[in-house]
């Protein structure tokens, strides 16, 4: 069985996942340049249109380098671990000084990096409303009422285990019938082996979460590193 096609509603088939358009394309939620190759056979695929699938790609790329960069703790290409990154930064001298140019010695004497919160918020929502798509068989086009990226360092103690937990324990609303959060929930197969609230897509690069419990809220967590709160109400 291929759980990327089974069980999605009928409804959305050919709907692009972001816009509710007519979609001509399939789009990797997350994209290919936030995973390593070679790339792991469950990574989910929604429908999309061409303008949502290519329209954030430039922030994608962004992100992505730029992510890379602050765990580095450098744009020098020696020092980066990721091959994707390596590649886009020796090609693209400008988007190797953006990056640079973000970075700057706080007032502690430590580096810190100043991201475009507006370029980041950009690919982590087209995220979160990818995995509504895939998890939920429905579709997120309203703007979310909270949006948070922050370092998982940067939190600690109860905050910390609290997103780990991902609203396990709460009450929550049951997913659709034939959806595969549903079937998550359920135990069911091709799902039966996963353990705990998240969905591992590529180990130590990628996880997510989706949960519904009032409204509908997606955590994600990049490189080990990002941590990402979308909520809906």
């Amino acid at each position: 069985m291929n759980p990327q096609h089974l069980f999605a509603d009928e409804r959305f088939l050919g709907v692009c996942a972001y816009c509710g358009g007519s979609s001509g394309t399939r789009d990797h939620v997350p994209p290919r340049f936030l995973l390593d190759d070679p790339l792991p056979s469950n990574v989910p695929i929604v429908f999309a249109c061409a303008k949502c699938n290519q329209g954030a790609s430039l922030d994608e790329e962004y992100f992505g380098c730029f992510l890379e960069s602050v765990i580095a703790g450098s744009t020098r290409i020696e020092l980066l671990r990721r091959e994707k990154v390596k590649k886009t930064l020796s090609r693209n001298d400008r988007l190797a000084e953006r990056i640079r140019q973000a970075a700057f010695v706080d007032a502690n004497g430590e580096l810190s990096w100043r991201p475009e919160a507006n370029r980041v918020q950009n690919v982590v929502v087209k995220l979160a409303r990818g995995h509504i798509a895939y998890e939920l068989s429905t579709m997120q086009n309203e703007d979310p009422a909270k949006v948070l990226f922050f370092p998982l360092h940067a939190i600690s103690g109860v905050d910390r285990v609290n997103f780990e937990n991902a609203a396990s324990g709460q009450s929550r609303r049951w997913p659709e019938i034939g959806s595969r959060a549903f079937l998550r929930a359920c135990g069911a197969r091709p799902f039966a082996d996963q353990q705990g609230p998240w969905v591992s897509v590529q180990p130590s690069r990628y996880r997510y979460s989706v949960d519904q419990h009032g409204g509908i809220r997606v955590q994600i967590v990049i490189s080990e590193y990002l941590g990402c709160l979308i909520e809906w109400n």
